[in-house]
């Protein structure tokens, strides 16, 4: 008996927790990180503050996981998207046009995530999810170079330039705003941009764009 109320409690725990996250993600997806406040989320999460600083003695903190969350959710998108393509030149394609159609679909949360200004401290917390995306991009670009996809290029120089065109080119303060009827044509844009600049001859890269189906949400 004494177990199963444990288990119980240790459910509860988790569930304010993923509860508490999910505000924040709410919060930063309407204004921001600069809205991911401990009051704001306690009232989001319908639970007191004081509670709140239990699971999360600070912003910081806050924030650190609820990063931690959203960047883990966005790799796996980005790796699951990949691994179901049939090669390494469509399954960077597959990965460039994931983390694309799923930034302009929550642009405000996508740009909170990577790209917002923000204090010092929250920003070294969001440093672990560029890194993490620029190494997944660099998988890709090395599997397709050994097979033979890619002219030979140091991958660890062009995943994280590949990050950078892409967030300037679909969330930075630079980039065209693409409502619902024009987003398809930006990832294919974007894409079709990046794996010209990787080395894909021109109709070949064209060939995959079109073949890559781009999620609409």
């Amino acid at each position: 008996m004494p177990y199963r109320r444990t288990e119980n409690v240790v459910r509860k725990l988790a569930a304010r927790h993923d509860a508490i996250l999910a505000a924040a993600r709410a919060l930063a997806s309407e204004g921001g990180m600069a809205a991911v406040q401990i009051a704001p989320v306690a009232e989001r999460a319908g639970i007191a503050a004081g509670t709140v600083y239990r699971y999360f003695p600070s912003k910081t903190e806050l924030v650190s996981a609820l990063v931690a969350a959203l960047s883990e959710n966005e790799i796996a998108a980005l790796a699951k998207a990949a691994d179901a393509a049939p090669g390494p030149l469509s399954a960077l394609a597959a990965a460039i046009v994931s983390f694309s159609a799923r930034a302009l679909a929550n642009r405000r949360l996508a740009f909170a995530l990577i790209g917002e200004p923000v204090e010092a401290d929250v920003d070294a917390a969001r440093v672990a999810y560029r890194r993490a995306l620029a190494g997944e991009f660099e998988r890709r670009i090395q599997t397709a170079i050994a097979g033979g996809h890619l002219p030979d290029q140091d991958a660890a120089v062009a995943a994280p330039a590949l990050v950078g065109a892409l967030i300037e080119g679909l969330i930075g303060p630079l980039a065209p705003a693409a409502d619902a009827t024009k987003a398809r044509a930006a990832v294919q844009a974007l894409t079709l941009l990046a794996l010209r600049a990787l080395g894909v001859v021109d109709a070949r890269a064209r060939g995959l764009v079109v073949q890559t189906a781009v999620p609409l949400a």
